[in-house]
């Protein structure tokens, strides 16, 4: 009887590798919009919030939520980030391994690999994405639109697009080394 009470106790207990899962994630909300809906009795106001979510060692998702509330709205968002979690590849620099083009919506970002040391040059949303990565040095441009959210989605799109040397000599059947001779 006393045996099962402690494993009931253990089971109640959140697991110790879960609770450092969750306290590696970095959220940071780029934007919390009032909208509204207009329905018969009037108009229904609500907010919409987009958040970004990573762990800055290769791992970032872009999340949005919508409630009655600002921290429901977050939440949610957080949710949703959580569920959209990208892998990038990062070099030895911090950097990314070639340059890449995105697409979001009517955003387009450029990015391109910076030497140690320069830092994150990027605007808005797309420097959120990029701090949450753990990306450190790399130049980025928004083109197109300026919304944030669609900013965000291309900076991920760009993000996922991006391969290593292993991954194209892994696609072509060919070693490494015999990749540029």
């Amino acid at each position: 009887m006393a045996e099962q009470q402690q494993q009931q106790q253990q089971r109640r207990k959140k697991n110790p590798r879960t609770r450092e899962k969750e306290a590696e994630w970095q959220e940071r909300v780029v934007q919390i919009r009032r909208v509204t809906k207009v329905v018969k009795g009037g108009k229904n106001l609500s907010f919409r919030a987009i958040v970004i979510v990573g762990n800055e060692k290769g791992q970032v998702g872009v999340g949005v939520g919508k409630a009655a509330d600002v921290i429901g709205a977050v939440r949610k968002g957080v949710a949703d980030g959580k569920k959209h979690i990208i892998e990038v590849p990062l070099t030895k620099s911090n950097s990314i391994p070639h340059p890449v083009n995105g697409i979001g919506g009517g955003a387009k970002v450029m990015m391109r690999p910076a030497a140690p040391g320069t830092g994150v040059i990027a605007g808005g949303a797309v420097r959120t994405v990029l701090e949450l990565a753990g990306v450190q040095n790399i130049l980025a441009k928004q083109l197109g639109s300026n919304n944030p959210l669609n900013n965000a989605r291309a900076a991920v799109n760009a993000l996922d697009s991006l391969r290593t040397l292993a991954d194209v000599a892994q696609e072509r059947d060919v070693p490494i080394e015999n990749l540029y001779v």
